[in-house]
């Protein structure tokens, strides 16, 4: 047995009701009681407000007296002093067209320009924008746009070029079922998760910060091989006490947003990992204090007490920092498409490609020049918005608990 849907043709005749003006208390309600007895169907409803302006559209059916549904709706919109349109045609609205994506911007801050250029972009791709709204206003403006009828590869590419250029950051995610399934989130820690080097923390306390400093950095342009600067870089570290981890531990400072993006995500059920070509004494205890699911780190060799200037057993490099998120993720039973990656180094490249949405986060300039999604703000909880999350629910979350 199969239930019975009605079939609604292109031809057959509709109506459009939208009212305007300073938002009231009751409007809905009053609307569709009204016209309840003229036998209409509703096919669609939109509703927006803006700084107390509302906006209202009800897409019918037709009436069998149209005069009469048209005066009754003016009615209600003269009892509440709002203005009426009422536009008739035919079928439901414009079928969706292939391509469905939504389209995040970020500004601090968002201006005009930056999104004439970005909606202008939208249309030269073939898309149309059928929907817009706010996710957040602070500490970025957040706006979303859902688009119809371009490819989402097309326009991760395009809009990507086209931020840039105008100060903003675009993010694109194809839409679909998938996008509200459990996810992974896998993260780099060194300027990524927290600020600073691990590495370069060390080194300071044995007097090399400004040698370890300058291998780190050609090593994060991707001038060098991630194992062999590690390598150059330990062996400055020989002597240090292995207290060290402690105080570099104590003296971490996360990223601005970096517990409120966890905690949020938490909530909904996702799996966090970190995968770092730092070490496993510091790594160990961040993932403990933020709740971490998974870890993957180096392990630097000890021995009396004085770190001996090795690495032991196999280096987390970039080739390694992709394999841990498919290994991570097949513990935890989601699909490598359902993964997110965060990272900023040349060593974070492979992660960022192999997972379903790679976040370039204020990175360098050839890795984020090769991700397809960039956030270059320093708050790691816009990647919420990303996520579909809006700011006012990340706050009624947090007001709730």
């Amino acid at each position: 047995m199969t239930d019975h849907v009605p079939t609604m043709h292109l031809t057959d005749p509709t109506v459009l009701v939208t009212l305007t003006g300073t938002d009231q208390s009751g409007v809905s309600t009053r609307l569709f009681s009204a016209i309840e007895p003229f036998g209409v169907e509703v096919i669609d409803v939109e509703q927006l407000v803006v700084r107390g302006r509302l906006m209202l559209s009800a897409l019918l059916t037709a009436a069998n007296d149209p005069a009469a549904l048209e005066t009754t709706v003016r009615d209600v919109g003269r009892g509440f002093d709002l203005d009426v349109t009422v536009e008739y045609g035919t079928g439901d609205n414009r079928a969706r067209r292939v391509g469905r994506a939504q389209v995040i911007v970020l500004g601090a801050p968002l201006r005009p320009a930056a999104m004439a250029g970005i909606t202008a972009r939208i249309k030269a791709d073939g898309g149309n924008i059928d929907r817009i709204v706010r996710m957040a206003r602070y500490p970025v403006t957040a706006i979303r746009l859902e688009v119809s009828g371009a490819d989402p590869d097309v326009l991760q590419k395009t809009l990507a070029t086209v931020g840039f250029d105008l100060g903003v950051d675009v993010a694109v995610q194809e839409n679909g079922i998938l996008r509200h399934a459990q996810r992974l989130v896998v993260m780099d820690v060194d300027s990524t998760l927290i600020q600073g080097e691990v590495i370069e923390m060390i080194a300071a306390r044995a007097g090399r910060e400004a040698e370890v400093a300058a291998i780190t950095e050609a090593a994060m342009r991707g001038e060098l091989d991630f194992a062999e600067s590690l390598r150059s870089r330990v062996a400055l570290l020989k002597g240090v006490e292995e207290g060290v981890f402690e105080d570099v531990y104590a003296s971490l400072q996360y990223a601005p947003g970096a517990r409120t993006m966890i905690r949020t995500l938490k909530r909904l059920g996702y799996r966090f990992a970190l995968v770092s070509g730092g070490f496993a004494p510091v790594i160990e205890k961040i993932a403990a204090e933020l709740d971490i699911d998974y870890f993957a780190a180096n392990h630097l060799e000890v021995v009396d007490g004085q770190l001996t200037g090795r690495v032991t057993g196999e280096i987390v490099d970039r080739a390694g920092k992709a394999e841990a998120l498919r290994r991570f993720a097949a513990e935890a039973r989601i699909p490598v498409k359902n993964t997110v990656a965060i990272g900023d180094g040349a060593n974070d490249l492979d992660m960022l490609a192999a997972a379903g949405l790679g976040i370039a986060f204020n990175a360098k300039p050839l890795v984020r020049d090769k991700a397809r999604t960039s956030v270059n703000v320093p708050y790691l909880d816009t990647i919420v918005y990303l996520m579909g999350i809006t700011r006012e629910e990340v706050e009624a979350a947090d007001a709730a608990d």
